[in-house]
C-alpha cells in the first residue's frame, strides 16, 4: 500500500487536532475537536473553512479551448462568459458519467476542477480527447470558506471577491498572496473556493481561521453539509453506471447541446443521452429520501415499494442536522419517483419508511447579487 499524500495543511490538520484519515490518496481531516454535528452546525450559522487541496486543478490552452472541451462534456462553454464558472460532466461512450467539474473561462484559458479520486483518469483522459491542446495540471492549494458568514470574513481580507455572485471567478491579492477566487462551494452555502500557490497556502489557512467567524472543517461534516443541500459524490450518487438523466442532471446539458440546438451533441453517449432527453425514456431516477424518527439510512440500504419489491437503492445517508431527521439520496423505479411517495429502506432487518422529496433539503443561501 502506498503512503497515503499529503495536502499543504497536513502539519496545520495535526497542530489543530484534525483525526487524520486516508480519502482519495491523501491524508485528510474527518473532524477535528468541535465534532461533526458542531462543525456541520457552524458552517450552516457562521462559516467553516475546508482543505480541499486533495482536488485536481487543471489549466486548458489551446485555439478555441472550449469547443475543443465541449466534445468531452455536454455542458455550454462557448457560451461561458469570461470570468465565469460552469459544473460540467465528463460523459462516456454509453452515457454514463466518468466524473464531474467545474469549468471556468478565465479569458485566455479553461481552468479546471475535477474530483481528487478520478483526477489521474481524468487528466489522461483529457490529453486522450485534447492532443492538440496544452494540459496543465497544477500544484495548488485549495481551499473552501463556506457559510452565511463567509463573505463577512472575507470582506475584512479581500472586499473585491465580495462583489462576486454565484459562480463568478477572478483573480486578486490577499496580503501580498496572489489567489484566485470562485464564489461557489459545496455545503449549499455562501461562500468561496480560493486557489492558492502551494508554498502559501498554510498562511492563508492561519489568516482565515484567525477570523472571529471561522472555525476548521472536516470531511465528516462536508458530507452531511452536501447531502442537505442535495449535491452528488462522484463514486455514489453518480458514477459510470448512471447517465446524467438518471442522476437528475439535466440541467448541466447545455440547450445548444440538446437535440435542436446549434451545437447538438458532440459528445461521448450524446445519442442515448439526448434520446433520455428528450423522450424521458428513462427507468430510474435519483431522488432525496427523508426518513421518519431519528434512525439514518446509510448507502447501500435497499429501497422498497409497500407491496415488497425491490424498487432501488440508497447511495447516499445519514441524520440531517439542520434538517432534524434522517436524510438520503438514491435511485427508485422511475414509476416510484414522485414527490411525496413513500417507499421503505431496510435497516438491520427492518423497514423505514422515507418519504420522497424535493432536493435540496435546506434553503440554498448563494449569494446572486
Amino acid at each position: 500500500m502506498n503512503e497515503p499524500r499529503k495536502t499543504p495543511l497536513y502539519d496545520l490538520h495535526l497542530e489543530l487536532g484534525g483525526k487524520m484519515v486516508p480519502f482519495a490518496g491523501y491524508s485528510m481531516p474527518v473532524q477535528y475537536a468541535l465534532g461533526v454535528k458542531k462543525e456541520h452546525e457552524h458552517t450552516r450559522h457562521a462559516c467553516g473553512l475546508f482543505d480541499v487541496s486533495h482536488m485536481g486543478q487543471v489549466l486548458l490552452r489551446g485555439t478555441q479551448a472550449d469547443e475543443a472541451l465541449e466534445t468531452l462534456v455536454p455542458a455550454d462553454l462557448v457560451g461561458l462568459g469570461e470570468g465565469m464558472q460552469r459544473y460540467g460532466l465528463f460523459t462516456a461512450e454509453d452515457g454514463g458519467i466518468l466524473d464531474d467539474l467545474m469549468i471556468v473561462n478565465a479569458g485566455d484559458h479553461l481552468y479546471l476542477v475535477v474530483n481528487a479520486a478520478c483526477k489521474e483518469q481524468d487528466i489522461a483522459h483529457l490529453r486522450r480527447g485534447l492532443p492538440h491542446h496544452e494540459i496543465e495540471v497544477l500544484d495548488r492549494g485549495l481551499l473552501a470558506l463556506q457559510g452565511p458568514k463567509a463573505a463577512e470574513a472575507m470582506a475584512r481580507l479581500c472586499p473585491a471577491a465580495c462583489e462576486m455572485v454565484f459562480m463568478q471567478h477572478g483573480k486578486f491579492t490577499i496580503e501580498g498572496i496572489d489567489v484566485w477566487i470562485s464564489r461557489s462551494g459545496y455545503t449549499g452555502e455562501d461562500g468561496f473556493e480560493i486557489s492558492v500557490p502551494a508554498e502559501q497556502t498554510e498562511a492563508l489557512a492561519r489568516r482565515l481561521l484567525a477570523e472571529q467567524e471561522v472555525e476548521p472543517i472536516g470531511l465528516g461534516a462536508r458530507d452531511s453539509l452536501r447531502l442537505e443541500a442535495g449535491l452528488c459524490l462522484y463514486g455514489h450518487d453518480i458514477d459510470t453506471g448512471t447517465t446524467p438523466v438518471e442522476g437528475g442532471l439535466i440541467w448541466a446539458i447545455g440547450k445548444p447541446r440538446r437535440r435542436g440546438g446549434e451545437r447538438q451533441g458532440g459528445f461521448p453517449g450524446a445519442d442515448l443521452i439526448l434520446h433520455q432527453v428528450a423522450e424521458k425514456d428513462h427507468h430510474r431516477k435519483r431522488v432525496g429520501l427523508l426518513g421518519e424518527g431519528r434512525a439514518p439510512v446509510r448507502e447501500g440500504a435497499e429501497l422498497f415499494d409497500a407491496e415488497g419489491h425491490a424498487i432501488g437503492v440508497v447511495t447516499s445517508g445519514g441524520f440531517g442536522p439542520s434538517v432534524g431527521k434522517p436524510v438520503a439520496m438514491g435511485y427508485v423505479a422511475i414509476d416510484h419517483a414522485a414527490v411525496d411517495t413513500t417507499v421503505y429502506a431496510e435497516v438491520r432487518g427492518k423497514r423505514l419508511p422515507m418519504v420522497v422529496s424535493k432536493m435540496p433539503f435546506v434553503t440554498p443561501g448563494y449569494y446572486r447579487g
